[in-house]
């Protein structure tokens, strides 16, 4: 057996990429100075991740979105209606962005904060960024960023369309359900010495049930999955829903429908069964044609 070269052992070094995290913001202090479209992003992405936001703007500046979330939704945790003004606007902040038109000011918002070493994001201008906003895709516990480093935000936005096409509607739910059923195990069995077994049980109950599976996981079925553990044994869908498992092979209305007359999710052709179903009736047409035609020249001599 030939020796693998350590070069293609190993994962490839490439530079230039940025540090991909998912930052906990929960109950962290963020500074968001802008009250626009980009603004608006920008305090969904911090909602979402339960940071505790100010938003600086005057009120004039607010577009209509920003209004809604402030006044109406009240998911801002504190407004204030001014413009930036300097350093102490800034100071006890855990993370400060900026979503203004106004180069001068970003720039000084920006060199301030780092000044002060705090995290700074300037919208739209990535080399007064510490960090970048990536293209989003959330399904629940879900969390998918595509990022091309701040070069093609389209590009990235595009990406993210394709990825989000080919993801199962169920996955959010069964991330949750695994969630759940994590949590159950692990009260039942706490000890900290049993950590890596329990990773290894958890990761093969994932594997032996499919996604829609895991989605409709009822409490009582999470018990019965659950007693197998001390004897090591993972019990399957067959197990614990018998029959129910084989009905769940036979495709409903609505996704034979799609199957046959839908398109493919990430590129978009048309469904490879309806092609088949197409070029199979082109074919048998023009051979039953071509005996037509035979039949009808026989007949004629």
């Amino acid at each position: 057996m030939s020796k693998v070269p350590d070069h293609e052992k190993y994962t490839k070094i490439c530079p230039g990429g940025g540090l991909i995290l998912a930052w906990q913001l929960k109950d962290k202090k963020v500074l968001l100075v802008g009250g626009g479209n980009v603004a608006a992003g920008r305090l969904i992405n911090v909602k979402d991740a339960d940071g505790h936001l100010t938003v600086m703007c005057p009120s004039s500046g607010l577009c209509t979105e920003m209004k809604y979330r402030i006044n109406v939704e009240k998911s801002v945790d504190q407004y204030i209606d001014k413009s930036y003004e300097g350093p102490e606007d800034i100071a006890g902040y855990d993370l400060v962005l900026t979503a203004i038109d106004d180069a001068t000011t970003s720039r000084t918002i920006c060199q301030i904060a780092r000044s002060l070493k705090i995290p700074v994001n300037v919208a739209d201008v990535p080399p007064e960024c510490d960090f970048y906003f990536g293209s989003l895709i959330r399904r629940g516990p879900l969390q998918i960023m595509v990022s091309t480093g701040g070069k093609g935000p389209r590009i990235a936005a595009t990406t993210r369309s394709l990825i989000e096409r080919a993801l199962p509607v169920s996955i959010g739910s069964a991330i949750e359900k695994v969630g759940i059923l994590r949590a159950k195990l692990r009260e039942k069995v706490p000890e900290p010495n049993k950590g890596a077994r329990r990773m290894r049980w958890m990761i093969d109950v994932c594997d032996a049930w499919s996604f829609d599976e895991l989605a409709s996981l009822t409490p009582e079925e999470m018990d019965k999955i659950l007693s197998g553990w001390e004897a090591g044994k993972v019990y399957k869908p067959r197990d614990v829903r018998g029959i129910s498992v084989i009905r769940s092979f036979i495709p409903s209305k609505d996704s034979l429908y799609k199957s046959l007359f839908g398109t493919c999710p990430v590129v978009g052709y048309v469904s490879p069964w309806l092609a088949g179903i197409g070029g199979a009736a082109l074919g048998v047409g023009a051979t039953l044609a071509v005996i037509a035609l035979r039949t009808k020249y026989s007949s004629a001599r």
